[in-house]
């Protein structure tokens, strides 16, 4: 393989893989977002998940009501930027979701009622930057030299709370409150750095905090911290075919109305990805993930199916189809 083939090849794939990693439901961070690329490159998605189960999928504190249930769909669009700070390499992203959601809720009175809510929820803002691992890409022979090895990033979220919300409703797309993450991301490369042989090991611990909402139905909701870790197995299929099996664990978050607390969360989920290369801009990808200790009425149950698909461009990688003469 030429060299400039399999730059293309790698920035390629790695831009349609790491478009951007919002607040998403499960908590979960998408497998392969964290690896590294070219700095100077941006992306694009569209990414639409279908949503059910007992809590609002939107809300990110996933505040259980035993016996109600939920089903939702949520759209996400944004920009993401990969650049050099401090010689290492960094991200920084900005996303906006959207969507409807609708279900059986119960409210404060303790009674069960059919709500609906939609509109555009809180935009997230996430920067990334790498602490341990290879220095910053900075131009072809950075590339193509490229293996994660052992890497870890730090990150940091926050969503701006400036959603549509309903203060006399207890389902909503906005929450009224700010929330964030701060985590960090690990990649482990297992084997050799190839396309179509790579294999990694990713674990994502990471910190939820979540401010209050001192007008939720007309009380005061409080949230603690929600501990989460990621872990995603991944191995490509093909060059530009790759699958991983994913999976998640958060404890904590116990929710308070009013000072009366709720249930603490202790929730496991699992779940599969498959993504694809379509060409040096566009990359597709599926997911599906579920919790699995679910059956008790006051467990978080909650399973999502994910289609995303993401463009993304590298003025290396359109500079070469120009210099080959591509249209």
């Amino acid at each position: 393989m030429k060299p400039i083939t399999c730059l293309r090849l790698v920035v390629a794939a790695m831009l349609a893989m790491g478009a951007l990693c919002p607040l998403q439901t499960l908590a979960q961070s998408p497998p392969r977002f964290y690896w590294k690329t070219l700095s100077g490159g941006n992306a694009v998605p569209l990414i639409v998940e279908s949503m059910g189960g007992n809590t609002n999928p939107f809300d990110p504190s996933h505040k259980v009501s035993p016996g109600a249930s939920f089903s939702g769909t949520l759209a996400m669009a944004g920009y993401a930027h990969t650049f050099s700070l401090f010689d290492r390499a960094a991200l920084l992203a900005v996303i906006v979701p959207m969507g409807r959601i609708s279900g059986q809720v119960i409210t404060p009175e303790s009674e069960m009622v059919a709500q609906q809510a939609g509109g555009f929820g809180d935009p997230t803002v996430e920067f990334v930057i790498n602490i341990v691992g290879p220095r910053a890409q900075k131009n072809i022979p950075d590339a193509l030299r490229y293996e994660p090895g052992f890497s870890v990033d730090l990150l940091a979220d926050l969503a701006v709370p400036i959603g549509e919300y309903d203060s006399s409703k207890v389902l909503n797309i906005g929450q009224h409150r700010w929330y964030g993450r701060l985590g960090l991301p690990i990649v482990w490369q297992i084997g050799a750095w190839v396309p179509g042989r790579r294999t990694t090991l990713e674990l994502v611990p990471a910190v939820w905090l979540l401010g209050k909402n001192d007008d939720y139905v007309g009380q005061t909701l409080e949230t603690d911290p929600i501990f989460g870790l990621d872990a995603h197995l991944t191995r490509d299929l093909s060059e530009r075919l790759w699958g991983a099996i994913d999976g998640v664990w958060y404890v904590g978050g116990r929710s308070s109305v009013n000072g009366v607390p709720g249930e603490k969360l202790n929730n496991v989920g699992l779940g599969l990805t498959l993504g694809y290369t379509i060409n040096d801009n566009i990359g597709l990808t599926f997911g599906y993930k579920s919790t699995i200790n679910d059956r008790a009425p006051e467990k978080l149950r909650m399973d999502v199916f994910m289609v995303s698909l993401v463009f993304g461009w590298h003025p290396i990688i359109e500079g070469s189809r120009r210099l080959q003469g591509e249209k």
